[in-house]
């Protein structure tokens, strides 16, 4: 049951990469550094003083260059494969107790894929933001993105597998409405 909760909560971790790559490594950090989360021994330095600063450096980079229009587009290109990285590396820091080979399957398919879905979304929903605003409403997506980057993070934290319920039926909501939307959208 333990290697359950541990591969869900890092599976919820790594959808909260998909809105912001460092926010979930920043709680990771802090919950790891105060005891709050134990890690694989081998990603034990995520909870050091230097990973808390360095997370802590790169997040406050990260939100802030999100509010600056046309960035925001130019970061989601660089975003989208630190995403899936981070995920990939969150889920193998949270199973423990597996062989290296099914940790790392795990890690690749399930924190990787969750990730990297998720980022897609953001990606998608950006890009009809820009064209539709001419990226002036980006700053409220920014802001949602980085909300629902933090409530994931802290609910995977909390009680993972009701994170994991909520993103699997956020994403099976985003998949039917992206469906409808492109089923509506006249042939050209």
């Amino acid at each position: 049951m333990e290697t359950i909760l541990s591969l869900c909560v890092g599976i919820g971790l790594s959808a909260a990469c998909g809105f912001r790559v460092f926010v979930p490594l920043l709680m990771m950090s802090i919950a790891s550094y105060s005891g709050h989360l134990s890690l694989s021994p081998s990603f034990e330095w995520i909870g050091s003083p230097a990973a808390l600063i360095a997370f802590s450096v790169a997040t406050a980079l990260e939100i802030g260059a999100y509010y600056i229009p046309w960035v925001d587009n130019f970061l989601d290109t660089v975003a989208t494969p630190a995403a899936i990285v981070a995920g990939t590396m969150i889920t193998a820091s949270m199973v423990t107790e597996v062989s290296p080979f099914l940790r790392w399957t795990l890690a690749v398919i399930a924190g990787g894929g969750v990730a990297a879905l998720v980022q897609a979304a953001t990606v998608a929903l950006r890009g009809v933001s820009t064209a539709s605003t001419g990226g002036l409403a980006n700053p409220v997506f920014a802001t949602a993105e980085l909300g629902g980057s933090v409530f994931t993070s802290m609910l995977s934290l909390i009680l993972p597998l009701l994170a994991v319920g909520l993103i699997a039926a956020g994403l099976v909501l985003f998949v039917r409405k992206s469906s409808q939307f492109k089923a509506q959208k006249p042939a050209v």
